[in-house]
């Protein structure tokens, strides 16, 4: 089992040394451990402080792309290299890299497919009241729309396994942390949480400015998240509520209508009128959404299978031979040990099993005797 720990940077030469020195160089369950840094834009001395500390995997991207797509491309590469699990830690030293031993264990003993570290954000004092009390909300609003029961849903200290990356699809440009957890819980992929203690505070957070933004990017990504899975639920409670109080008025102009009384009340018509034609053009957004619903599960069930062919063992052989700008220069990142010497093994068995398929030359019939001939 190959474990490979990703560290998105941007401009952390000081903080870097601080978070690999503490990295675990086994893990207990797993055969080999990998560091990789995605350089999302750096201008500063990451890149060579990493290469001096011994980091052989890079990910590099000409201008800042932001911590999503970071993260997509640092998976993207973990798994291209044989990355049966996908650790995620952050450059400014937040979390305890002496932990991710234990992060990756319910993976290893197939108890999780995810593990998210819980920071405790109540005990964090860096924190204000009101920030502590905006994560509980946050991270409560993203379980009641995965139905899942993560305590710190906007914690980055991760643990991904493959057969868990394989099935998520990274949408969003601003932060991966709430979507996965609720793409994860509406696919049914088994997630869980592990209790950690956060380092000192190094520096202020580069995804937002202030909390509020922080909130409103958020909000925005549950949201999109959201209806990408239940977008027909939506639909079908608005249809629900607009036909009940479209009939309240309509049922009381039919009651004044045939009891003779129908004179000025024709608004109540009109009004009922209006709002149950609202619920029927819910209803088919509801037909529409679940008819989309059905058409993206399909579509990512295809995608599925493509990834698992685009990170298969024959396949890696072609992408160890990229270097680290994702071209063919020469200069490979490192085909692992095991992929090499699998592929090695796969030629040398297909070579030494006999040619079962080529025709065998007939055996030549004996000549008939001439005795028999004559008969």
């Amino acid at each position: 089992m190959r474990v490979f720990i990703q560290i998105p940077c941007l401009n952390e030469e000081q903080t870097l040394p601080l978070v690999l020195e503490k990295m675990p160089k086994t893990i207990p369950g797993a055969d080999e451990v990998e560091l990789l840094i995605i350089d999302d834009g750096c201008s500063d001395r990451t890149v060579e402080v990493a290469r001096s500390l011994g980091v052989k995997h890079f990910v590099h991207h000409a201008k800042p792309m932001g911590l999503a797509r970071a993260f997509r491309d640092g998976v993207d590469y973990a798994l291209k290299h044989g990355a049966d699990i996908v650790v995620n830690t952050d450059g400014d030293n937040q979390y305890p890299s002496e932990t991710i031993g234990d992060l990756v264990q319910p993976i290893i003993r197939h108890e999780a497919d995810i593990v998210v570290g819980d920071r405790q954000t109540a005990t964090i004092k860096e924190f204000s009241w009101f920030k502590r009390r905006m994560q509980a909300f946050g991270s409560w609003v993203v379980n009641l729309a995965a139905g899942t029961h993560i305590p710190d849903a906007a914690s980055g200290f991760r643990a991904y396994s493959k057969n868990s990356l394989l099935k998520l699809n990274i949408v969003t440009e601003f932060s991966y942390c709430m979507e996965t957890i609720i793409q994860a819980g509406n696919k049914r992929i088994a997630i869980t949480s592990y209790a950690i203690k956060t380092n000192p505070k190094t520096r202020e957070s580069r995804l937002f400015s202030n909390i509020f933004e922080h909130m409103a990017k958020s909000g925005g990504a549950i949201i999109r998240s959201f209806l990408m899975f239940k977008a027909n639920v939506i639909f079908k409670w608005a249809a629900i509520v607009f036909g009940i109080l479209g009939l309240i008025p309509f049922v009381r102009y039919l009651m004044f209508f045939f009891s003779g009384h129908s004179a000025g009340h024709l608004q109540s018509m009109l009004a009922g009128v209006a709002l149950i034609m609202l619920s029927a053009f819910c209803v088919a957004l509801q037909i529409i959404s679940e008819v989309l619903r059905i058409q993206r599960k399909l579509v990512e069930d295809e995608l599925e299978r493509t990834k698992e062919l685009m990170y298969c063992r024959e396949s890696q052989r072609m992408w160890a031979q990229q270097d680290e700008w994702g071209g063919y220069s020469g200069v490979s990142t490192g085909l692992t040990d095991y992929v090499t010497q699998l592929g090695a093994k796969k030629i040398d068995d297909v070579e030494s099993e006999p040619q079962r398929n080529e025709p065998q030359d007939e055996p030549q019939s004996k000549p008939m005797k001439e005795g028999k001939d004559s008969e």
